[in-house]
């Protein structure tokens, strides 16, 4: 690695604060180049994104990483979904039939802080906040920058420069306006739903007011509302529903008819949920979708990873997963390249590519399963045996599984295998009716077909 010693990364969201702790530990001097402001003395705005899932694929690089038992101090086991009617109790249906392998809700704000402080510990890495990317020269290795607090610009270089600056990359955007002579593919596919986040309040003493360890959904006809655990004994609620329709947000403008809506659609939620109205109108609505360009790597000098990639919708619980991946991979690259960063970018993004498409559809996908498909019958039917399998044969791994628990398989690999097995297993539930119909020989027959085992 003797060949490039800076590295320049934009962005110090999750992604690039991780890339920047991994590239310090190989030995490289890194500078950090933020548009906001340091989270760590400021608060983060709220309404987006206060909590994510952290899973086997993040584990293993926070692992890697040396600071998974720090992380942990900030995990919360999540082992399964609390499934929520409109009237009456939940219905819990565990992550995995197997010990051991469940997700974790973890504040997107304390993980990220975590990270700059591990990364700046190194003594190896420099964070520029509030310092804004306006340009790029690809020919010349450069960036052209602003400081937004002292106007002050700033042009650096380095040997190879990564762009982790999100969904809304000016990176990726630099390479958008150079298309022609990059041929850069770009696309941006928004879901007609939208998303804005709630709260329910910790109780008394700080207890929580419903099972603190379960993912917790109110699947509707359309829409949905989901709600992850935080420390403090609260939940982060984030409703997902179109922007217009009835229902939709458009529709929900009075006081009056965000009451109604909630006394109709999730009764048992809005009695926990104090603050409801204040919420509702303060919080941001915001949009989802899903991004996807190519390529990633410009002339072995510059580098897109995590959103400003990839971008995914958040309904498999994979977009931090799948970023941390992201880096995982690339510090192996590095290693088995011996730091030539010309070798190294154009081997990641062969070999990435398709596992970011995959799980970008297949997060698209589960929107469909959660706001509806964990209200059918049929589906909790086939979920109750795929736990059976699980249970029963180490060796099984549902879809989810392989997405969720499998670090060792590639996003696309658990897309096919997985798709080819709900097909089996959706047709044989809606055949048999009830588990206490299932025949065990027909369905591992069935199975046979496809070489699960």
């Amino acid at each position: 690695m003797e060949n490039t010693k800076k590295i320049i990364i934009t962005g110090a969201g999750l992604c690039g604060s991780l890339l920047a702790l991994k590239m310090a530990q190989k030995g490289y001097d890194v500078i950090v180049y933020e548009k906001r402001s340091d989270m760590r003395a400021t608060e983060m705005n709220a309404g987006r994104s206060i909590n994510l899932a952290l899973s086997d694929r993040g584990i293993a690089s926070l692992t890697a990483a040396g600071i998974i038992e720090k992380v942990k101090q900030l995990m919360i086991p999540m082992h399964g979904r609390m499934i929520h009617p409109v009237q009456g109790d939940g219905t819990f249906v565990k992550y995995s039939g197997r010990e051991g392998e469940w997700i974790n809700s973890i504040s997107r704000g304390g993980l990220n802080k975590l990270l700059m402080s591990e990364a700046e510990a190194t003594g190896k890495v420099s964070f520029f906040f509030n310092t804004n990317c306006e340009s790029v020269d690809f020919d010349n290795g450069t960036i052209h920058l602003k400081n937004e607090d002292t106007g002050q610009k700033i042009v650096d270089q380095a040997d190879v420069i990564f762009g982790t600056d999100g969904a809304g990359s000016a990176i990726r955007n630099a390479m958008l306006e150079n298309s022609n002579k990059l041929r850069f593919d770009f696309s941006i596919q928004y879901l007609k739903t939208g998303y804005k986040e709630l709260e329910i309040p910790a109780g008394s003493s700080g207890t929580f007011r419903l099972e603190k360890n379960a993912l917790h959904i109110w699947p509707r006809s359309g829409f949905m509302m989901i709600a992850l655990p935080n420390l403090d004994g609260s939940f982060t609620v984030t409703l997902f529903m179109p922007f217009e329709g009835e229902p939709g947000f458009d529709n929900l403008k009075l006081d009056q008819e965000i009451i109604k809506f909630f006394d109709t659609y999730f009764p048992t939620a809005k009695d926990q949920m104090d603050d409801i109205i204040s919420d509702f109108n303060h919080n941001p609505t915001s949009s989802l979708g899903t991004v996807k360009c190519y390529p990633w790597q410009v002339n072995g000098k510059f580098l897109l990873m995590g959103d400003a990639a990839h971008a995914v919708v958040p309904f498999y619980g994979q977009g931090m997963n799948a970023s941390f991946e992201d880096v995982l991979i690339l510090d192996q690259l590095v290693d088995e390249f011996s730091g030539d960063w010309t070798q190294i970018l154009p081997k990641y993004q062969e070999i990435r590519k398709i596992d970011a498409d995959a799980i970008a559809d297949l997060a698209a996908e589960n929107e469909i399963e959660m706001r509806a498909a964990t209200a059918d019958p049929v589906f909790l039917l086939k979920r109750k045996i795929e736990l059976h399998m699980e249970q029963k044969y180490p060796n099984y791994f549902s879809k989810y599984s392989m997405v969720t628990f499998r670090e060792d398989l590639p996003y696309h690999f658990a897309m096919e295998r997985g798709r080819a097995q709900d097909a089996i297993l959706m047709k044989y539930a809606k055949e048999i009716g009830s588990f206490e119909n299932m025949d065990e020989k027909v369905l591992l027959l069935k199975l046979s077909a496809i070489e699960v085992f």
